[in-house]
């Protein structure tokens, strides 16, 4: 199950990350929700290097925990912004893939993909 769950994961990442890199409004999204450009042009690479080694089983633990953390920091501050009742940017998490507005159902997503990791991270 823990391998299963550690390729599922790794495919989201892959996959997460090819969509941002092709998406010419992906620079545009990132800065909706507040992410330097830098950042911003850096995330897809990170998603994919995270979703290469996932995939393989590269990196073991670290690989699942540094993909977890990563799910936390987008989770907390989606949740943020809809608890704030900010405008709700859209998601791009998927790329021009996914554009959708943030909603309780990106942060219900994401804490299954939380709960994928955890399966990961428990069979290393």
């Amino acid at each position: 199950m823990g391998l299963t769950a550690r390729i599922v994961l790794g495919l989201v990442f892959l996959v997460s990350g090819a969509t941002k890199l092709v998406d010419r409004d992906w620079p545009r999204s990132a800065a909706a929700f507040g992410v330097p450009a830098p950042l911003a042009r850096l995330l897809p690479v990170v998603a994919l290097a995270l979703g290469a080694a996932l995939v393989p089983g590269l990196g073991g633990t670290w690989a699942v925990v540094a993909a977890a953390g990563l799910l936390v920091a987008f989770t907390v501050v989606i949740a943020v912004r809809l608890v704030g009742g900010d405008d709700r940017p859209e998601c791009a998490c998927f790329g021009a893939w996914s554009s959708r507005p943030i909603s309780w159902r990106t942060v219900g997503r994401n804490g299954g993909l939380l709960v994928i990791a955890g399966v990961a991270v428990s069979s290393i």
